[in-house]
């Protein structure tokens, strides 16, 4: 009989009484939660820590103006060629720095430098000038006129030091 009354209700013929009629409880709408976000980047070293990089050579401090001045045992003076490799590439488009003088043009490139206690070069940064390929011969150049030529004054442990590349040559 309750089957039939189900029938007939299904179909419309028969109309069940409000008060027989349960309902089933609702239920619950599941919650789409998102994966959690995973970062991408090394974690940032807390500020009280010199910033370090693979290897445990430490990258040079933000202001550079306290860095002692790079002092050389022996002279060392970039060739007529390095200018002229650096004018090529301020011709092309690739470096925009340089300015204009009543000699000519010139382009100064800030660089520090780091020295282990024995002499060794550990690291030469350049300061970003937004022209790459100068910025690293530049710093190759300092590299090989730094090689076993650092006046370290007694330092007894990895100091760094800062230089000034000028790179010169006539309009």
């Amino acid at each position: 009989m309750i089957a039939l009354l189900l029938l007939a209700a299904s179909l419309g013929a028969v109309q069940a009484p409000a008060a027989d009629v349960q309902t089933a409880p609702a239920l619950p709408v599941p919650r789409i939660t998102p994966p959690p976000v995973v970062p991408t980047l090394p974690p940032v070293p807390a500020p009280s820590a010199p910033p370090q990089v693979t290897g445990g050579v430490p990258l040079p401090p933000q202001d550079w103006s306290a860095l002692p001045v790079l002092r050389l045992r022996r002279a060392f003076a970039p060739s007529l060629d390095a200018s002229t490799f650096v004018q090529r590439e301020v011709l092309a488009g690739r470096c925009g720095g340089a300015t204009r003088t009543p000699q000519g043009w010139v382009l100064n490139l800030d660089l520090a430098l780091l020295a282990a206690a024995d002499g060794r070069v550990r690291r030469v940064t350049p300061r970003a000038i937004d022209c790459p390929t100068v910025e690293q011969f530049a710093a190759g150049l300092l590299l090989g006129a730094a090689r076993n030529n650092v006046d370290l004054r007694g330092a007894a442990t990895d100091s760094w030091y800062r230089t000034t590349m000028v790179f010169a040559w006539k309009a």
